[in-house]
């Protein structure tokens, strides 16, 4: 884009290296799955192992020469490696190779762009692109290195590297200028629910565990859902109705993956809103993986950066179908709480028992009482009814509805403190019982016992 590279294609070289010195260590088979996601073609997959990467070359002069001996072997056009690269170790690769190379975050980056499709998607993988762009410059244009001397030689006063420089930052300020914009818009989306009291509902998760297949299945909706990495970008929201507990927004966000790029982080952070401003997280895992419980680490670790780590989190244990044995179930915490749902977005087992675990989250403790609203209120009635509140319905002899409720006992405190709403007792005596009992004296509870004693036979009381 702002300086020369080799021209790459689709067939491809993947390098993966196990390093001693590194703690954790990039998986080969996900890499060969982010290769294939961006439409590369893998034709050789290259390993070995180094205590620590070269600084010129990230590899040794030996696995070196075996890579350009790949290369010419395929006629290969293009080098992934299972590494970030410095930008110095980029360029020497390209220079002895003769082909373009990309490292891991480069490989991400180019699947997000591939993948962009709302006009907020691209301006995020448009940003992170050029901050990954910016510390990648440096001697990227050979023939316009330098300042020319001499008359009718002399430039605008500035090397290429600093108009490239330039340009790149006022893009990005263009861009996050815009993405501000984003932002306010969801804030005050945001706004507008939490003052109508809808609860908001983030789907979470490692990418390909399901996500969108889970979204589809509760909302019926039809958005973009493939077996393949980062199939979703776009934050979608749509509204649900719960069992017992009435309407929320339920959100579809971006995937995670391992060490998942710094920049898109700070890039997607306006979509990533809606995860650190939701009520409750469903962490969708795909249960069959192997590796699931480090996906799950992996996924706590992005919701630890971008500041959600506090919102409660609902497990949610997809893709029961490719496991004999699994049935559809709740997994409750020594609270009672649930804890864990195994469910199956693909066959939608389980999903019940998915929407009753998210009622009995987001609602707390759930009351059901008796309330008289007065008809003068029937405007509280209609939004009860609203929000499918409403167990049963009668109306007393003064004309006020008694309404059966089944709602959080937070909400329902609320309720009572507007006015024309009271609670009803169920165990008190209705008014008719009341006018047709015998009419009673009240009186102190010591003279009270005084009476009875004299109303009974002297014989019994000794």
């Amino acid at each position: 884009m702002f300086f020369d590279r080799p021209a790459s294609g689709e067939v491809s070289i993947l390098v993966h290296i196990s390093i001693d010195s590194e703690s954790e260590r990039e998986d080969p088979t996900e890499f060969e799955e982010l290769a294939i996601s961006a439409g590369a073609m893998p034709v050789d997959f290259i390993t070995g192992s180094r205590k620590q990467p070269s600084s010129t070359y990230f590899v040794g002069s030996g696995k070196l020469e075996e890579i350009q001996a790949a290369v010419l072997a395929h006629s290969a056009e293009l080098v992934l490696f299972n590494h970030s690269l410095s930008p110095s170790q980029e360029r020497n690769l390209e220079q002895q190779l003769e082909c373009r190379v990309l490292d891991r975050t480069g490989l991400i980056l180019d699947i997000f762009a591939q993948r962009a499709r709302s006009h907020e998607g691209k301006m995020q993988v448009e940003l992170a692109q050029l901050q990954h762009m910016s510390t990648r410059l440096k001697r990227g244009w050979t023939h316009l290195d330098r300042q020319k001397g001499g008359i009718g030689m002399r430039g605008a006063g500035e090397k290429q590297l600093e108009l490239d420089q330039r340009m790149i930052g006022q893009r990005i300020k263009s861009i996050n200028k815009s993405l501000k914009k984003v932002r306010g818009q969801r804030d005050q989306g945001r706004r507008s629910r939490k003052r109508a009291e809808v609860a908001t509902v983030s789907l979470v998760g490692y990418t390909n565990a399901g996500k969108s297949s889970l979204f589809n299945q509760l909302t019926h909706a039809e958005i973009y859902a493939a077996d393949q990495l980062f199939a979703t970008l776009d934050s979608t929201l749509r509204r649900i109705n719960l069992p017992n507990f009435g309407p929320a927004i339920i959100a579809d966000t971006v995937g995670f993956i391992s060490h998942l790029p710094h920049q898109l982080v700070e890039a997607f952070r306006a979509t990533l809103e809606e995860t650190v401003q939701a009520n409750l997280l469903l962490h969708v895992v795909d249960a069959a993986h192997e590796n699931h419980q480090d996906f799950i680490g992996d996924v706590d670790e992005v919701l630890h950066e971008i500041g959600a780590s506090s919102v409660e989190q609902l497990m949610v244990m997809n893709k029961i179908d490719l496991m004999p044995g699994y049935e559809p179930r709740i997994q409750r915490g020594e609270n009672g709480r649930p804890e864990r749902v195994w469910v199956s977005a693909k066959t939608g087992a389980g999903l019940d028992l998915l929407q009753q675990a998210v009622s009995e989250l987001l609602a707390g403790s759930i009351a059901e009482e008796t309330v008289r609203i007065s008809p003068s209120y029937a405007r509280i009635r209609s939004q009860l009814y609203e929000k499918g509140l409403i167990e049963s319905e009668e109306v007393d002899e003064d004309g006020c509805y008694l309404l059966l409720l089944r709602m959080p006992s937070q909400d329902l405190q609320r309720l009572l403190l507007e006015d024309g709403v009271e609670l009803v007792d169920a165990e008190a005596p209705s008014e008719l019982e009341i006018a047709s009992a015998p009419e009673t004296v009240e009186l102190p509870a010591n003279k009270l016992v005084e009476t009875e004693l004299e109303s009974e036979p002297r014989e019994n009381v000794l």
